[in-house]
């Protein structure tokens, strides 16, 4: 298979477990929906890649709805990183490294810790086998936690040089700031906590900015993505510039795919806006 048609394969694996993930948030479908997704995908591969890039998003429905992992599930995840295992070594964050192999990084962190923790096991253990292509119901499958990067995004003083753009600095202005932490989204679930979401909690203005330049340019994907952060700490009860309730609306009313679909769902679920 050439480059490009593995990569519209996976991608179009990607959106069929973010519906499953929506759909299982909704209370739709079976008890072990990412294990599900991968016995029934006509490429395996292609379907343990899925689950790599929608990441700690499959464990949305489990989080927010109060529910456990089913064992196939946290078996199909382990394999997924088994099929495509990250990089040994922890990437440096920019500006000292590029900044994808560092967010993803922090992505992956995201999915082990979370499988560590709905799971049961030691984080530091190491991943056991699991068979190729398919998913044992019976197995127990280890654990690797995939070590955090250093730092968070960090948001340059409004009065620096590099908030101005005239200078190259470590810190963010806000608009490069919202788009990178959009890319962090993932990690806009309740119960990881670290340096990600405390940038975030420290800067609900800039995120508050960034939703709104991003709905102002109709890029709603990346709005739908800062947005979660927004309702994440509207959860938290962190006063925020602007409510978020009428944006989840806003951007619910914009078609984008599944994956953009995902996206307001955590965060209706985060506001709370089921029970409204």
């Amino acid at each position: 298979m050439s480059s490009d048609r593995s990569e519209a394969a996976y991608t179009a694996s990607a959106a069929d477990l973010a519906l499953r993930a929506l759909d299982a948030l909704r209370g739709i479908g079976g008890t072990a929906t990412i294990a599900e997704h991968v016995e029934t995908a006509h490429d395996p591969k292609a379907a343990l890649a899925a689950i790599r890039i929608i990441g700690a998003d499959a464990f949305a429905p489990c989080l927010l709805n109060e529910a456990a992992l089913h064992p196939q599930d946290a078996a199909a995840v382990t394999q997924a990183f088994e099929v495509f295992p990250p990089p040994v070594s922890t990437p440096a964050p920019p500006p000292a490294g590029p900044a994808e192999p560092w967010l993803a990084a922090w992505r992956d962190w995201a999915t082990t810790a979370l499988l560590a923790r709905f799971a049961g096991a030691d984080p530091g253990s190491a991943v056991s086998g699991a068979p190729q292509l398919g998913i044992d119901a019976g197995q127990d499958p280890g654990i690797a936690l995939v070590h955090p990067p250093a730092a968070a995004p960090e948001l340059a003083d409004a009065a620096s040089p590099a908030a101005l753009g005239t200078a190259d600095h470590a810190g963010l202005p806000w608009q490069a700031w919202s788009v990178r932490m959009s890319q962090l989204s993932p990690l806009a679930l309740p119960g990881l906590d670290g340096p990600v979401p405390d940038a975030a909690r420290a800067a609900p203005v800039a995120l508050a900015r960034g939703a709104t330049r991003a709905v102002l340019r109709r890029d709603f994907s990346t709005a739908a993505r800062i947005t979660r952060w927004l309702a994440l700490l509207a959860g938290d009860g962190i006063r925020l510039p602007l409510d978020p309730v009428p944006l989840v609306e806003h951007l619910g009313l914009h078609g984008g795919g599944t994956r953009l679909a995902l996206d307001i769902a955590i965060s209706r679920r985060l506001l709370a806006m089921e029970d409204r």
